[in-house]
């Protein structure tokens, strides 16, 4: 399946969005986690594009979109809603399909509160949610005074595939090396590390984010892998409740179901998208 890049202006920021399937399928929107860009979807952009038109951005700061300083662009999870607004009417598709994963399924909750009229059906991939004490091996760039320094200056090649292989993905998953290294040549900027820190801080405070859970009235479906080490899988069936219109499925994979079972993955959410479950 052919992708397209092309670069988008939304609010003031460049924003890199790959493009894929048919211009007059039915759109959806990926929006990706911390720390990775829309190269987290690689294994599954191609199967959605035969249903749907993908539109896979990498929100500001991440990837090869835009990181301007934080002293004049607020790194939150509302300004990305914004951003994924901006985009979906520079596409000029109406509404569209959501489907964030962990910090981006935080702003696809933002996203349907907010902006409902944008949006059909959500699935949210163990989104950012409720709060809860930050991964061990993100705790330290958080310490007063010197985390901003080793995080910036310090969180190098070896602790970024670490982080992933560790804590990201389930054991016994054959991680993906490749494209972890090309994710840390996209984070090994001093521009990227300035604003994958401000975001990191950002996502200390997640309680706007449930408090934008009972506004959301759209089709969702929660997906979460039983193992996530990261946000933890307890949280599936309770937010599936909160939501109006939620249902639950669990896999057997850690923190990134579309990345360690795809075909599975892929084929729930098509059902889901296409009002068959």
């Amino acid at each position: 399946m052919q992708r397209v890049s092309r670069d988008v202006t939304a609010r003031g920021v460049r924003m890199r969005v790959v493009e894929a399937g048919e211009g007059n399928g039915m759109p959806l929107v990926l929006i990706h986690g911390f720390l990775t860009s829309h190269l987290e979807f690689d294994e599954v952009i191609d199967e959605l594009a035969e249903s749907f038109y993908v539109i896979a951005p990498d929100l500001p700061g991440f990837g090869e979109s835009e990181k301007p300083n934080p002293s004049r662009y607020s790194y939150s999870i509302e300004t990305f809603a914004e951003a994924v607004a901006d985009i979906i009417a520079a596409y000029g598709v109406g509404r569209a399909c959501i489907l964030g994963h962990a910090l981006g399924g935080a702003v696809a909750i933002t996203l349907a509160a907010h902006y409902a009229e944008l949006v059909t059906r959500l699935v949210l991939v163990d989104p950012l949610s409720y709060p809860h004490p930050p991964n061990r091996k993100l705790r330290a760039p958080l310490w007063p005074g010197v985390g901003g320094l080793m995080f910036k200056q310090l969180f190098g090649r070896r602790r970024f595939r670490n982080y992933f292989k560790d804590e990201v993905f389930s054991r016994g998953f054959d991680v993906p090396w490749a494209r972890l290294d090309l994710l840390y040549h996209q984070f090994n900027t001093p521009s990227a590390r300035e604003s994958a820190y401000a975001v990191l801080r950002s996502m200390l405070d997640t309680r706007p984010v449930v408090a934008r859970v009972s506004r959301v009235r759209h089709p969702a479906l929660v997906v979460w892998g039983r193992d996530d080490r990261i946000v933890p899988a307890a949280f599936a069936l309770k937010l599936s409740r909160e939501l109006a219109n939620g249902r639950l499925e669990l896999m057997d994979c850690g923190h990134c179901p579309h990345e360690e079972h795809p075909h599975e993955f892929t084929a729930v959410v098509r059902e889901f998208f296409e009002g068959k479950r």
